[in-house]
């Protein structure tokens, strides 16, 4: 399947790796859909800051991943979907688990009860790493057991293996993707990565959780062209691929390099309520992309060094949209 004028709808539009990708399917051709979570202020996400020529290109549609009707209606007359839209705040989820198994679980049934009725040509369902929990060995490849570590990693192995078993017992044509800690430019301040750029942009103290957790980051451009390339290669139907970079960085790391390339010597305060509970927290993810390289031909190209002065610039033109007096969950 190629992308150009293919009829596609991306669920999570509105959000960081959504508007990314949504922007992306309009530049190689395609006639995008866009579903966001209804607000009455009319905002749809990071989809606002977009060119107004990508804009003027994307039918966007406002509704629920939990309303069936709405869900049918945003896939009639789509070819392939892009199944992103989740809530994904780990801190959230332990105040509203309810909340989010309902949007994560019930949304993507949905999402692919529809698919099943319209006889979409493919689904791509978007994973994380998140459901591997801390690793048992590393570095992590797809058959890795699966954690419930918290109540958004649970929703998540839940809709994961809802999608599995719709490709296993109806023959779905689903492809479960399975993005690493994603970062770049319109990432949201809850993220570990804006909010250190963001804190240490306008002060030098950096209020943190655990700087101990080892991560895998990939940039979110290259995290974009892995779904591209999972919504157009035939041998991905039916498969789990891991999206990351094979390489790992602590937070604690992680504030050195941010600090060096800011030019300016940050300070962490490390804050109770940032901290995961003892049992809850990921100790260390790390990608083995193998697959992804064999079935896709991806490798990510952007070093993290490269990205991060990348999303370091877009923070500092869009500093004044971001406070840094509040903790994001």
């Amino acid at each position: 399947m190629k992308i150009k004028d293919e009829k596609i709808l991306v669920t999570g539009a509105g959000g960081f790796i959504g508007s990314h990708l949504t922007e992306k399917l309009v530049k190689e051709g395609a006639k995008v859909k866009a579903f966001v979570r209804y607000n009455s202020r009319n905002d749809f996400g990071m989809l606002e800051m977009l060119p107004a020529r990508i804009r003027e290109n994307i039918e966007i549609i406002a509704g629920d991943l939990r309303d069936t009707d709405a869900v049918r209606k945003a896939v009639k007359g789509c070819n392939l979907i892009f199944h992103l839209g989740a809530l994904i705040g780990i801190p959230y989820s332990y105040f509203h688990p309810r909340e989010v198994v309902e949007t994560n679980v019930l949304g993507t049934l949905n999402v692919l009860s529809a698919c099943r009725e319209t006889g979409i040509e493919k689904v791509i369902h978007t994973s994380t790493s998140e459901v591997y929990g801390t690793a048992i060995e590393i570095p992590i490849t797809e058959e890795h057991p699966l954690q419930g570590q918290s109540p958004y990693s649970a929703s998540k192995i839940g809709a994961d293996k809802i999608a599995e078993s719709f490709y296993l017992s109806f023959g779905l044509p689903v492809a479960i993707i399975r993005p690493f800690n994603t970062y770049g430019p319109r990432q949201s301040p809850r993220a570990i990565i804006p909010a250190i750029i963001i804190q240490a942009l306008k002060s030098k103290k950096v209020c943190l959780g655990a700087l101990s957790p080892i991560r895998d980051f990939t940039y979110v451009k290259d995290t974009v062209e892995a779904f591209v390339k999972m919504g157009e290669a035939d041998r991905t139907i039916g498969k789990v691929i891991n999206v990351g970079s094979n390489e790992c960085i602590s937070t604690g790391e992680l504030v050195k390099k941010i600090g060096l390339l800011i030019n300016k010597k940050i300070e962490v305060i490390v804050e109770k309520r940032r901290i995961r509970p003892e049992n809850s927290e990921v100790g260390r993810l790390i990608a083995d992309n193998k697959k992804a390289k064999d079935l896709l031909q991806w490798a990510p190209r952007t070093s993290l060094e490269k990205g991060l002065k990348i999303t370091i610039d877009w923070f500092k033109k869009n500093l004044h949209s971001y406070k840094n007096d509040i903790y994001y969950i």
